[in-house]
């Protein structure tokens, strides 16, 4: 089990993993890979509310939200995630941003207004695959516009880059744990495949840098 799936992680060290794992995503691409999955289903799409599950620190909404700054979209944004601690960072750290973060299960939540896009991004992973399967149905039918999530490849050279990686320059104890781990965690293309095909979901599957797949479902 990864260290932040464990409820009795101290707050600290949540604020410790949740900065590094923004400058994680800054460097190695997560963030690109992101943007990229938001770019293909805004369309033409002027007005927009964006809501991610498994939010975590709050990061990915924060960059959406600065790119739709920079491109004349309005958007709402929120954030869902089960972790409390995880949300009082976003909370914390993004109270000049107008994003509204949501502690609770994504299953449980019920929006007044379906969202136009939701994402994920190193959330499925967390997951069995027989958990994959309901929670690709709920993206598909929750959302208007459409879906995408931003995961691990599950690759031996990505495995003992982040490894090497962490262990050198990390100072969280979640990192260097979860960060390997994560990887083990992720998937290969075909896992994506079949998760689709028996969620009856149709998304377009890509590799993106750094050991990322990025799976696109439109509406």
């Amino acid at each position: 089990m990864e260290l932040l799936d464990d409820p009795a992680i101290p707050f600290e060290d949540i604020r410790q993993n949740m900065v590094e794992l923004d400058t994680i995503n800054s460097l190695l691409g997560g963030h690109a890979v992101t943007l990229k999955g938001f770019r293909q289903l805004v369309g033409q799409h002027k007005n927009l509310h964006v809501c991610e599950i498994g939010c975590g620190g709050g990061d990915n909404l924060s960059v959406i939200r600065k790119w739709c700054d920079q491109h004349g979209i309005q958007v709402q944004l929120s954030g869902i995630d089960i972790n409390p601690n995880c949300i009082a960072f976003a909370r914390e750290k993004y109270s000049r941003e107008d994003i509204k973060f949501i502690c609770s299960d994504y299953k449980n939540h019920v929006f007044n207004v379906s969202p136009d896009i939701l994402f994920s991004s190193l959330f499925c992973h967390h997951f069995k695959n027989e958990e994959l399967v309901p929670m690709l149905k709920w993206l598909h039918e929750q959302c208007r516009v459409g879906f995408f999530i931003n995961d691990l490849h599950r690759h031996p050279f990505a495995f003992y880059s982040i490894k090497l990686l962490t262990s050198l320059s990390s100072r969280s104890r979640l990192v260097k744990h979860d960060a390997p781990l994560s990887v083990l965690r992720g998937f290969i293309r075909n896992e994506w495949r079949e998760l689709l095909e028996r969620a009856q979901v149709e998304g377009e599957i890509s590799w993106k840098w750094a050991f990322r797949h990025l799976v696109v479902c439109k509406k």
